[in-house]
């Protein structure tokens, strides 16, 4: 099976997840970091989905999955151990036209989730097509050397340029960009002066200040 890789856009989304353990939990804490809205369907809950519902992050309808639950969601997520489940609800949501995913369960999923390394606003993402997961793992804890934490800064300095270039109706071509992300740049952000690289930055883009 081949996959199509993408990023959604989930802010204001309504999304139900479908357990209460820690595969749950983190797939609540991913979707709200989206901003997605979210629904948690499990009578049992661990401890901090528990205190991320009593401060009322997600709502949470405390019983079993039930036939017609995935009626109004963008997206469901199953997190749960019960096969009988994984089936009943990859079945309503290719009723209703809701994507699925059930965690380690390939079969039963209309998208699989990747496995991310986040540098700030720079998301990298492996994914073996559901296949091997422990290798996608493997494989961004590889990457998490050499995507130090000097990309988040990296990331909020090119994001506060592009802005400037937009404001100012300058477009500078890939190839600028790709020349002016190398060399002194990243040199002037591991010695922290962030300033004097943004300003390298609009330099070597044609658009000193």
């Amino acid at each position: 099976m081949g996959y199509y890789p993408i990023f959604l856009n989930l802010t204001g989304q309504p999304c139900i997840v479908i357990g209460g353990g820690a595969v749950a939990e983190r797939k609540v804490e991913g979707l709200l970091q989206a901003g997605a809205c979210v629904t948690v369907i499990s009578p049992t809950l661990t401890s901090k989905l528990g205190s991320i519902i009593a401060e009322g992050m997600v709502h949470h309808i405390a019983r079993r999955y039930q036939a017609g639950d995935l009626h109004g969601y963008a997206l469901a997520f199953v997190a749960t151990d019960d096969a009988g489940v994984s089936t009943e609800v990859a079945r309503e949501g290719r009723d209703l036209g809701v994507w699925v995913n059930v965690a380690d369960d390939p079969t039963h999923c209309d998208f699989i989730l990747p496995s991310l390394l986040r540098r700030g606003e720079l998301i990298v993402a492996v994914s073996t097509g559901g296949s091997s997961p422990a290798l996608s793992r493997a494989i961004r804890e590889e990457l998490e050397s050499y995507f130090t934490e000097d990309y988040t800064i990296l990331a909020e300095i090119v994001a506060r340029v592009r802005r400037e270039l937009k404001e100012r109706s300058l477009a500078p071509s890939a190839e600028a960009w790709q020349k002016a992300l190398n060399g002194d740049l990243r040199r002037l952000i591991r010695e922290g002066k962030e300033e004097e690289a943004k300003a390298h930055l609009l330099k070597r883009l044609g658009a000193e200040i």
